[in-house]
């Protein structure tokens, strides 16, 4: 069995290839304007045969055309008198007391949205019917309106979907239509209405993305890592586009669980630290998942990875405001010219340049494994910052990494303080090229003792792909007072949504009865606007569930009667099993050479793949490898695992 699990970040594309019960990684720089060109270099590298092969691709090709606003045009139909819904919103001011608030970024088109006399009742009962005539005129409309996409959303469609269906096969086939009773059959209309619209927006782009790969590729199966971190298959994917939005992403916290499994740590905080942002999650025995996520300041109602992202990178730009203050991002240098110290062309100040000025990066050391580090480069783009601050460039230096990580730091407790969790009694693993350099002073300032750099950190979202299910996550509506449920009426929605998961699943060759199924039900008090999703055993056990879940999540619990409002069925095949042989058995020595650390001095330089199992260091050490370099600062212990992971302690020592 080959696999090869892919991650097309901002700045790198990452490889993790699976074969002989060995992994090998690579880098190449991305292509963002034609990712396919980028994994198409890598195979290239690699000398890889496309037969035989399997691909797992974490694809940001979605999550570009959003934050650029490059989708496609898009119309959206909504019930007569309600087109309004997108633009309008929820009205919610992002910064209460502002005065004069920044519009909120939204890429609906107000010309673009059209309305159809047509009205289903509450119960699903239908009112009013489609009127021919007019479906034909407004498809004609939207057509000469040059529309490469439909959204629509109508009133109560998760009751009924005929209608939608009837104004979606009024379209001719070469434009992409999306269903709200498809995408997202739940209650909150602007919620629903803007996931189907988004799945329109994006829709036409990810499908061409993936059929050109697919064809570049061939005979190799390529399969797709989703937001809620499972795969599909790269032709349902076109389809659901919106499904990727943190498509990379989630293959990170794939792998930061399956490491954690095999160290026996189930207490996680991720930090997943790339060229272009970070992102921060919460492990404590399973991936969290959450519809509350918001992409660009738009909420994406769909079951997602429960992220917190930042724009915090090792290629985040360096600046000074206009009162004088000193910045760092969200702008990035990208890929293309990259920091200054690549080489391409890159003027501005980075958090990169700043490690490279201070020697964590030492000149010798080449990224991804074949990119050189100009040192100089570095310090020429750090003294523009330092003659604007009246410093050193050294000072400079360290003022813009302990900006970037308090960045990182107000994530991290975002997170876990500011929901309870003491983080304390947590692990901090750090993972992506930039993580290793920052990952003791954010332990420290979160007052975590323990912290893990996987093997393969610097490509952890690739390795991720790997170990990843084939999964599904499908939700309907369902409205009734816990107590009063009528379960067999409950049970059967179940098993309809699960039949549909099962059907899709065994079309992507797997067994039906390895498929692993799990019953939830989101619950809340009779009034509220937000739910909990809890297991679904019986209508006694959920409760209980509940009113415990609401306590510790908020303090508190009412004696109040409990609803449902939808019910969801999670179903996953088991991760393939991976055997992989480490190669953890050298004997650990340090370079020759020592290399010089600002306010550190002379550390030993040690390189990953000399380190042995069972070695234990004392920091301050530096540790180099093709694509990623760990900073071990004083105070600090490294243990080497029999896998490769390297397991750091906060310890008292003496460094004198």
């Amino acid at each position: 069995m080959v696999i090869l699990g892919i991650d097309t970040g901002g700045t790198f594309t990452d490889f993790v290839l699976y074969k002989d019960n060995t992994l090998t990684v690579h880098k190449v720089l991305s292509s963002p304007s034609s990712p396919e060109v980028s994994i198409l270099k890598g195979m290239s590298d690699l000398h890889l045969s496309t037969d035989d092969l399997k691909i797992i691709h974490g694809s940001t090709v979605a999550t570009n055309a959003l934050l650029e606003g490059k989708g496609v045009k898009t119309a959206y139909i909504a019930n007569k008198g309600l087109k309004d819904v997108l633009l309008i919103g929820r009205q919610a001011r992002q910064s209460l007391y502002s005065l004069q608030p920044k519009p909120m970024f939204n890429p609906v088109l107000q010309d673009m949205c059209f309305e159809i006399e047509t009205r289903l009742s509450s119960m699903g009962e239908l009112i009013t019917p489609v009127n021919k005539q007019e479906l034909e005129k407004l498809v004609d409309k939207i057509v000469r309106a040059g529309a490469e996409a439909v959204a629509i959303n109508l009133l109560f469609s998760f009751l009924d979907e005929t209608t939608e269906k009837e104004i979606a096969n009024a379209f001719p086939d070469e434009i992409f239509v999306s269903r709200s009773s498809d995408i997202l059959p739940e209650y909150k209309e602007y919620e629903r209405g803007m996931a189907t619209w988004l799945n329109a927006y994006v829709g036409p782009l990810v499908q061409a993305y993936l059929s050109t790969l697919a064809d570049e590729v061939k005979p190799a199966k390529v399969s797709i890592m989703m937001s809620s971190g499972g795969t599909t298959s790269a032709e349902q994917a076109g389809q659901r586009a919106v499904n990727l939005l943190l498509s990379g992403p989630a293959g990170g916290l794939q792998a930061a669980k399956s490491v954690g499994q095999s160290l026996h740590c189930d207490k996680m905080l991720t930090l997943d630290m790339g060229g272009t942002s970070t992102d921060v999650a919460l492990i404590e025995g399973d991936i969290k998942l959450s519809g509350e996520a918001k992409i660009n300041g738009l909420p994406v109602a769909l079951p997602m990875v429960d992220m917190h992202t930042i724009g915090a990178g090792g290629g985040s730009i360096a600046s000074i405001d206009v009162g004088g203050m000193l910045q760092v991002g969200p702008e990035s240098a990208g890929a293309n010219p990259g920091p200054a110290c690549y080489g391409g062309g890159g003027k501005l100040a980075t958090v990169t340049d700043a490690n490279v000025v201070l020697g964590r990066l030492p000149a010798g050391v080449n990224l991804g494994g074949s990119l050189s580090i100009d040192v100089e480069l570095a310090k020429s783009a750090l003294s523009v910052l330092a003659k604007e601050l009246s410093c050193s460039v050294y000072e400079a230096a360290e003022g813009v990494l302990a900006v970037a990580n308090e960045h990182m730091v107000q994530a991290l407790r975002l997170i876990s303080v500011q929901k309870g969790i003491d983080p304390s009694s947590f692990s901090l693993m750090s993972f992506g090229g930039a993580g290793g350099l920052h990952v003791c002073d954010l332990a420290e300032s979160m007052s975590m003792t323990q912290v893990i750099v996987p093997a393969n950190a610097g490509v952890f979202s690739a390795f991720g792909m790997l170990v990843a299910p084939i999964s599904r996550e499908l939700s309907h509506a369902f409205f009734c007072v816990l107590t009063e449920v009528d379960e067999k009426a409950l049970h059967t929605v179940f098993d309809e949504l699960a039949d549909k998961g099962i059907v899709e699943l065994i079309d992507e060759g797997v067994v039906k009865e390895n498929i692993d199924l799990r019953f939830s039900v989101d619950l809340r008090y009779v009034g509220q606007s937000f739910t909990i999703n809890v297991d679904w055993i019986d209508k006694n056990q959920s409760l209980s569930d509940f009113h415990e879940t609401h306590l510790k999540q908020y303090g508190h619990k009412l004696d109040e009667p409990v609803e449902i409002t939808s019910i969801r069925v999670s179903l996953k095949a088991p991760t393939e099993s991976l055997k992989i042989n480490q190669v953890v058995e050298n004997k650990g020595k340090p370079f020759d050479n020592a290399v010089s650390i600002y306010a550190l001095g002379d550390v030993p330089l040690w390189a990953r793949d000399s380190l042995e199992y069972g070695q234990n260091l004392v920091g301050p050490l530096l540790i180099v490898e093709d694509v990623t370099t760990i900073l071990v600062k004083p105070g600090w212990q490294c243990h080497v695992t029999k896998d490769g992971h390297l397991s750091l302690k906060y310890t008292v020592v003496n460094h004198q």
